[in-house]
């Protein structure tokens, strides 16, 4: 008779834990719940198992409840916010522990992906990303020198130069300067001429941007920029241009990274630029934009330029400027674009052919694939 075989086990493969991380202590606090929340519900249970984890305004790390609904906007446009009070930290080799007052920590186990849906300074700024390459974990989008200067505009601009793509005139206006010698910051602004935006560096969602048409305005608008950051990024006005976006995604085993179809932002007379209302509230944008063949190639090589450029991995959405004597202009690269159910990157994606969860799916196996550490 033959040796007995080994009984084989019948038990499912785990699924791959995802930690949905999101919320945070910057000024888009409330969006990347909104952004989380539309990733939670999107994500499919029976192929992962999510775990959603919000980082309070105060920085600490709390279980939070899985109910999509939960981080939805309100019936009164009232925002999301993190309001877990279960703490839990990440630790290498335990992944995800529960931390209780005078109990012994349970672990939920091991994080096979994190999906940092987070917006701004400390998350999308290369210190989320900075600590999960020391936990070993893996994660989806950027790494930490691109999410780093993705989030500084200014930085963002000298690498654009540097690489040799076409960027809007700019002065950067750090907080102390402007208050030793306001009067060279002010001639410096001058050169650029009128309209001017003037911007928080390192903010985004639209927060602490003015429009200043008069001498008159910049010092309000500084003030109202240094609320949100003390480094402050002034650039031209692109006077009459339409603002195009498009999605970049890395390429799969080691393949070109691919875009999407072009999608045009439509400002209303009643907004002076794309602000957080017609940002988040309403219906601001065209998919796929109304471009010819010429132009929708272009910006899809400047795309992927500019993703190389700033060595993007995973995703990006790119913004720019297509002037009304046809230059076309990089504005910014947004290495966590919002992903609300109104957000440009994926609608871009899904009139390309790759509906809300596929292109979650694609983003969990790309990150997958992709060890910790120096690549």
């Amino acid at each position: 008779m033959d040796a007995e075989t080994p009984h084989e086990s019948t038990s499912p493969p785990r699924r791959p834990r995802v930690a949905v991380v999101f919320g945070g202590r910057s000024g888009e606090h409330s969006i990347s719940c909104l952004s989380a929340g539309s990733v939670i519900a999107a994500l499919d249970p029976a192929a992962y198992d999510v775990v959603p984890v919000g980082i309070g305004r105060d920085g600490r790390w709390v279980l939070e409840d899985g109910d999509p609904a939960r981080l939805a906007l309100g019936p009164g446009g009232e925002l999301p916010e993190v309001r877990g009070s279960v703490e839990v930290a990440l630790t290498p080799g335990r992944g995800l522990v529960v931390s209780e007052p005078r109990e012994v920590p349970p672990v939920l186990g091991e994080v096979d992906v994190v999906i940092p849906v987070m917006h701004g300074p400390w998350g999308q700024d290369g210190t989320l990303q900075g600590l999960l390459e020391m936990a070993g974990v893996r994660y989806v989008g950027a790494g930490v020198l691109a999410s780093a200067v993705g989030t500084d505009k200014h930085f963002m601009k000298q690498l654009f130069v540097a690489a040799g793509l076409p960027v809007l005139p700019w002065v950067t206006v750090r907080g102390d300067r402007w208050d030793r010698d306001p009067e060279l910051c002010r001639a410096q602004v001058a050169a650029l001429g009128l309209p001017v935006f003037v911007k928080p560096a390192r903010a985004g969602s639209s927060m602490g941007i003015t429009r200043v048409d008069t001498p008159d305005q910049l010092d309000a608008a500084i003030a109202e920029a240094r609320r949100h950051d003390p480094k402050i990024v002034v650039e031209a006005a692109a006077e009459g241009a339409r603002e195009i976006e498009i999605g970049v995604l890395g390429g799969l085993d080691g393949s070109p990274p691919e875009v999407s179809v072009p999608a045009e932002i439509l400002v209303g007379d009643e907004h002076a630029f794309y602000d957080f209302e017609a940002k988040y509230l309403e219906e601001s944008f065209a998919v796929p934009a109304d471009v010819d063949d010429d132009l929708r190639a272009e910006v899809g090589v400047l795309a992927v330029r500019a993703f190389e450029a700033l060595d993007v991995e995973g995703l990006a959405r790119v913004d720019f400027f297509v002037m009304p004597d046809g230059r076309v202009l990089v504005n910014e690269v947004e290495t966590m674009p919002g992903f609300t159910a109104l957000s440009m990157f994926p609608r871009m994606w899904a009139a390309t052919g790759l509906d809300y969860s596929a292109l979650l799916d694609r983003l969990v196996r790309l990150a997958l694939t992709r060890d910790t550490g120096l690549r």
